[in-house]
């Protein structure tokens, strides 16, 4: 397969940042991390929890920090994406697909900060408290307490995620925040028209206000889904580019590795319905999809940084989608307002 033909030695120096993954967490994951230069990963440490269960969530990757220290470790800023690459090691940054773990606490916002997330979406699909969920029919917007919340993780330094988020409410957060936010993992919708991929008018918003993309590898959210091409994959890039632009796009794969298809039904419907919701549309989406041969775990990202090369991406091109943009968000986005 491609994904084991690249030689690394070819690598453009770089930090390279995967923005989104959720898998099943264990050592020779952690040690794939190391294997592919992966620097930083931003990791979802809740999806329906409730504030407590996350926190147990928490205490779960302390664990894992202190078994393997020499991978991985608990990132809070960019200076630790720095410190990682000279270490060998991936910095890991928490954050939250639902906004479950603050309840209905506006404290709770400046808490998780202090915990160490730096990133929460306002929305996984449905409708929550702060906004609207892309698998919603009406979509009213940024309620009351959103605002509110906004301006608050503007405040201390969480960044607003989008992306399972319907259209006017991810148009009103642009607009709403007074710091770029970020739509962590998703892609353009003139790609592949899944219900979470966002339309040319979100994606121009975004990049006007300096936020930023990362691109899934998601397969159901891939033009041609499993079978997609790398060469497809990075055409989209480059048409994205140019829509939104080259400073506002980077990496978000959504790689749930070795991950049981039943974790996606925790995903799709949580606490909230007693019925498996199919999410996409139907039960050929209720599972994990196969990869695509070019992109199977932490290893590979360097497939994606050839196929931007050989796309005709120079360099310091490949090296910002690669993770030199998110490194610059970083820096601007995890500290406090005015800091």
């Amino acid at each position: 397969m491609l994904a084991h033909h690249l030689d690394r030695c070819h690598e453009p120096p770089m930090h390279l940042i995967d923005n989104l993954q959720y898998a099943n967490w264990s050592e020779k994951i952690f040690r794939q991390m190391a294997q592919g230069g992966v620097h930083a990963v931003h990791v979802t440490i809740a999806y329906h929890e409730n504030f407590r269960e996350t926190v147990a969530n928490v205490e779960t990757w302390n664990r894992w920090f202190e078994r393997f220290p020499e991978l991985i470790f608990h990132g809070k800023t960019g200076d630790d994406v720095r410190h990682a690459r000279k270490e060998g090691r991936t910095a890991i940054f928490f954050g939250f697909q639902n906004p479950s773990p603050i309840e209905d606490d506006i404290g709770l916002v400046a808490i998780w900060h202090t915990l160490g997330a730096r990133f929460m979406q306002l929305t996984y699909n449905n409708q929550s408290l702060l906004a609207t969920g892309c698998y919603e029919s009406e979509d009213p917007g940024i309620t009351r307490m959103g605002r509110q919340v906004i301006r608050e993780m503007n405040r201390v330094g969480l960044v607003v995620d989008m992306s399972h988020s319907a259209e006017r409410s991810t148009l009103e957060a642009i607009e709403i925040s007074r710091r770029p936010i970020a739509i962590t993992h998703a892609n353009p919708a003139f790609w592949h028209p899944a219900r979470r991929n966002k339309s040319d008018d979100v994606l121009r918003a975004l990049g006007q206000s300096g936020g930023m993309l990362g691109f899934s590898m998601y397969p159901h959210h891939l033009n041609d889904q499993s079978a997609c091409t790398l060469e497809s994959f990075c055409e989209m890039i480059a048409r994205t580019a140019e829509l939104m632009g080259a400073d506002n796009i980077g990496l978000g794969s959504d790689l749930c590795q070795d991950q049981p298809d039943s974790v996606v039904e925790w995903m799709r419907i949580g606490r909230w319905s007693k019925q498996i919701d199919y999410g996409e549309g139907s039960a050929d989406d209720a599972g994990f999809p196969p990869m695509p041969d070019w992109f199977q775990d932490n290893r590979h990202f360097i497939n994606i940084a050839a196929g931007l090369r050989r796309f005709g991406f120079s360099e310091s091109e490949t090296a910002a989608v690669m993770g030199e943009n998110w490194l610059r968000f970083y820096d601007n986005s995890f500290g406090p307002e005015g800091g």
